[in-house]
């Protein structure tokens, strides 16, 4: 791993051995996508998290290209939709969003919900790991998968998942799957980390202010010290910039305790979660 001035951790290794930059932008929802993802790779950002069904693959793949950064220092993500589970299905998936991106590899493709039955499922998580094999993807995952999804692979025997992307901020924690990941290697990727800009909350506001930072930019860092890789989304250049400058400060212990503090569970849900599912 690599570390900040505050001794704070960038990048993580994951199970496949790749260093997953901890910082990611997220492009949920962004009709342009290109500009912020090229004022993200300006603003030190070199992860990157797309999916099929957000539409804007492409526009992804322009902005790494235009940027000049070499592309093997650029983490990029992509997700398998629910309607493309199952093998073969699958694996179409990942070549349309090759070509779409404009890549010879990506770094993840994560399966983006578990919004389908357990055959369809495991056979998903199986083309994902043979597309791995084939060296077109370098590392794989799940998202949105909740404990009983996770034990599905394991007691299977497959490979298991480097990383599940769940929602992740101070209302919803997530704990049980958080946990379970925890216990068996599973990293935690957190969207909607800054809560879909709800954050008007004593606690949020307060430590902001305490700190001279802004709400976005405590709930990153919160984020980051609680060890996860949080993925916050703005199309905004200047925020996106902003969000980013979450590295020379610190929370304390007595702070982090106070925004760990906010935790109500499911009822905290801002976002889609759909971890639940059968």
């Amino acid at each position: 791993m690599t570390a900040s001035p505050l001794a704070i951790d960038t990048t993580v290794r994951l199970r496949s051995g790749y260093e997953l930059p901890l910082l990611g932008l997220g492009v949920y929802m962004n009709d342009d996508a290109k500009t912020a993802s090229l004022a993200a790779l300006k603003a030190g950002y070199r992860h990157i998290d797309s999916a099929r069904m957000y539409g804007n693959e492409a526009q992804v793949g322009e902005a790494v290209r235009e940027s000049g950064i070499p592309r093997n220092q650029i983490y990029i993500t992509s997700k398998v939709t629910n309607d493309d589970h199952g093998y073969e299905k699958t694996l179409a998936a990942v070549d349309e969003s090759l070509k779409t991106f404009g890549f010879d590899y990506l770094d993840f493709m994560l399966i983006h919900s578990a919004m389908s039955d357990k055959p369809t499922r495991l056979a998903t998580w199986k083309a994902l790991i043979e597309a791995k094999k084939a060296g077109k993807i370098r590392s794989i995952g799940v998202s949105n998968y909740g404990v009983k999804h996770l034990e599905e692979i394991r007691e299977a025997g497959l490979e298991i998942p480097d990383v599940n992307q769940i929602e992740l901020q101070p209302l919803n924690q997530q704990k049980e799957i958080a946990e379970y990941c925890n216990t068996h290697g599973i990293f935690i990727e957190a969207y909607a980390p800054l809560m879909r800009t709800q954050w008007d909350v004593p606690a949020i506001l307060e430590v902001a202010k305490k700190y001279n930072k802004t709400p976005a930019q405590i709930l990153v860092r919160w984020s980051l010290q609680r060890g996860f890789a949080p993925l916050p989304k703005s199309a905004n250049p200047a925020r996106v910039a902003s969000n980013a400058d979450v590295y020379d400060f610190e929370l304390s212990a007595e702070d982090v305790a106070r925004i760990d503090a906010l935790d109500r569970g499911k009822e905290g849900t801002i976002t889609w979660n759909p971890v639940d599912v059968d």
